[in-house]
């Protein structure tokens, strides 16, 4: 009889302890998550890997915090620029988050023709990069790499290349490209990689400099030529790195969200917090895998470093393409 009080009280003990566990899990979900909908704020059109990112995150958050919306939000033009510029008119209450770019936010204020400064720009969390990534048309007569080169010798100052804003890691990526393997082809910029689709498709370039989720999404309508990664990509076992041809070149652009000036630091981390535990979820990791996303994990508490860091890096990239002197 007494084994049977005490094992009872022993039931009645764990089944104490699972309540206040879940009590405590839903508690600190609820301190994460906001309170009231949030306006998530796209610097770039619909269709681009910034808005895959978003539409993926919304869709997390949905599932995480399911009293309230993620409302996406465009406000597109200037490669970035009209969004970043007044981005801090908006409510600093902590429902009010916008996606911010690498280089593109160092770049931009360097070349002088943008309404902000880097400084200007909160980023209080960077989840992914995309690697670069040279692509043509399938229908090209160009099928690798060593026939680009060809080509664009062949043609000095003829051959077009797409990519997604003026300032931004696709021009640093063409640039790039151009003086390391001693070629000249013509930048074309577009809004955004959703709108420079139909352009690279219908062969009205004859390229893009662009990123991996483009490569990877429009695999049977594009040919990737050569990627910016330390090693082959997975998913493009056959496409060779810049590396393999001779060029040390390990770069993309960064996507993270950032908020108004005004926003307090309970708020700033709260949304940092937040954002953290959706990438790591395991659905979140393998979207991001499939779109040729490389996840990250850059919160509050390593920002500074982070962006002192790719603030030099960048802006020595800059002085190197000649922003800023035209």
């Amino acid at each position: 009889m007494k084994k049977l009080i005490r094992l009872l009280r022993l039931l009645r003990l764990l089944g104490l302890m699972c309540f206040l566990g879940m009590c405590f899990a839903q508690f600190a979900l609820a301190q994460v998550c906001p309170d009231k909908n949030v306006q998530y704020w796209q610097a770039f059109p619909p269709g681009g890997e910034s808005d895959i990112s978003a539409r993926h995150q919304q869709l997390l958050l949905k599932r995480r915090c399911a009293n309230i919306e993620t409302i996406i939000q465009y406000k597109a033009g200037a490669g970035g620029a009209l969004m970043w510029s007044q981005m801090n008119l908006l409510p600093g209450d902590g429902l009010n988050v916008v996606g911010v770019n690498l280089p593109h936010i160092v770049f931009q204020p360097i070349e002088g023709l943008v309404q902000f400064k880097t400084s200007d720009i909160v980023p209080v969390y960077w989840f992914h990069y995309t690697p670069d990534i040279l692509v043509v048309p399938v229908t090209s007569s160009i099928k690798t790499f060593a026939d680009f080169l060809v080509a664009a010798k062949a043609r000095p100052g003829q051959m077009s290349l797409a990519g997604s804003g003026l300032n931004s890691a696709n021009h640093a990526a063409h640039e790039r490209l151009d003086a390391a393997f001693g070629v000249k082809t013509i930048y074309v910029p577009f809004k955004g990689t959703g709108d420079l689709t139909n352009a690279v498709i219908g062969a009205q370039v004859d390229g893009a400099m662009t990123y991996t989720p483009f490569a990877i999404n429009n695999s049977q309508r594009v040919r990737a030529l050569a990627v910016a990664m330390d090693k082959r990509h997975p998913l493009m076992p056959d496409v060779p790195t810049f590396k393999e041809l001779g060029v040390n070149w390990v770069d993309g652009a960064y996507r993270g969200i950032g908020v108004p000036k005004s926003t307090p630091l309970e708020l700033k981390k709260r949304l940092s917090d937040l954002w953290s535990t959706m990438n790591t979820d395991p659905e979140m990791v393998e979207l991001a895998a499939k779109n040729g996303f490389e996840l990250i994990d850059v919160g509050l508490d390593k920002m500074d470093g982070f962006m002192r860091e790719k603030t030099q890096l960048y802006t020595e990239g800059a002085a190197r393409l000649g922003l800023g002197k035209k």
